[in-house]
């Protein structure tokens, strides 16, 4: 499909620069026959209590660090992408300074050095970290020394407060740069209220890549090269999936992650077990095998990521809602309302 059937004009004021005032404070549309109004906490009650909903349980690694080049001749970012051996000593990274950052290039960051070691083709570099001896005593270190990752249309330094509300409360593997934002708006009080009401509630692993954020540059969606992201999903949680869709059960993702993990575990049908990469693009015309309904947030023009929603509820529908959206004032994007689609309309 053409890429500019899936624009839309945003304007600068819509995208939220901060979250709600508490987890589950935001707005949330409902989109059916009807666009209703509604509070993200208003989810937990709105979800069918015969539901299977799938979370993403990955965690935000604090992967943006900020140092000076050695000896003393300016600011360096150097923003972490993935480890590239398990002693999380070697890393592919992205880097951002007043001159190139070539092989041999030497950052102090607090009390460690990252040193330039390759520059690729695609302006990515492998950095060598000399944090710690152990790859828990990496993490640990950025933990304390690194950034949140926020994302690049969320125009401020990231505080305090950040390194709560961009991470969801069911955060627990560690390997994203991006949080799954829908999953933002659930507090423990709404997932304790989910499972109270018999809704079955179930996580799986997508670690959300730098390439969630790179806009189609392409005129057609199936020229765009599509980013990478490991997917985990467990032999129990497939059984589930499979045993819900045989009952007439609905399968609710929170948030667009779930739907690429989900879809890609059911490529050949039936769920089956699914470790690895996957490169899953969702548009319209796709044929779901796994879910039913959806919790997301609004996206950006021209993105894969509006591509999949429209797939969902069709193109018409999307835009009509996105528009309905701004002139009710929603916020948008990663710290911005919800969408609740509670199933798919074509």
């Amino acid at each position: 499909m053409r890429t500019e059937l899936f624009d839309y004009d945003l304007p600068e004021a819509a995208i939220a620069q901060r979250p709600s005032v508490e987890r589950g404070g935001a707005r949330m549309l409902e989109v059916g026959a009807a666009l209703i109004d509604r509070e993200a906490r208003d989810f937990a009650e709105l979800v069918p209590a015969e539901a299977l909903l799938v979370l993403n349980d990955t965690r935000v690694r604090r992967a943006r660090l900020l140092g000076e080049r050695l000896p003393g001749r300016g600011k360096v970012e150097v923003f972490l992408l993935y480890p590239l051996d398990a002693t999380r000593k070697r890393w592919s990274a992205l880097g951002r300074a007043n001159k190139p950052l070539r092989p041999g290039t030497q950052v102090s960051i607090g009390d460690a050095r990252v040193v330039v070691r390759e520059r690729a083709s695609d302006g990515t570099l492998v950095v060598e970290l000399d944090a710690a001896q152990t790859p828990q005593g990496v993490e640990d270190w950025l933990e304390r020394q690194g950034h949140v990752p926020l994302p690049p249309y969320v125009r401020r330094a990231d505080d305090a407060a950040d390194r709560e509300r961009y991470q969801t409360v069911f955060a627990r593997q560690l390997g994203s740069v991006a949080a799954p934002t829908a999953g933002l708006h659930l507090s423990e009080s709404a997932l304790e209220r989910l499972r109270a009401r018999g809704v079955d509630v179930r996580t799986l692993t997508l670690h959300v890549g730098i390439g969630t954020f790179r806009p189609v540059a392409t005129e057609d969606l199936d020229e765009h090269p599509m980013h990478s992201e490991y997917v985990e999903v467990g032999e129990s949680l497939c059984e589930r999936v499979n045993a819900a869709r045989a009952a007439g059960r609905p399968v609710i993702a929170v948030g667009t992650t779930v739907v690429r993990a989900l879809e890609s575990a059911a490529a050949k049908g039936e769920m089956q077990p699914f470790r690895g990469e996957t490169r899953l693009l969702i548009q319209p015309g796709y044929r779901f095998r796994a879910v039913d309904g959806l919790l997301t947030n609004f996206h950006l023009p021209r993105s894969t990521l509006l591509a999949l929603v429209s797939a969902l509820v069709g193109r018409d529908k999307l835009l009509e809602s996105y528009r309905v959206a701004l002139e009710r004032g929603y916020r948008f994007l990663s710290y911005g309302d919800a969408m609740w689609i509670p199933r798919r309309l074509i």
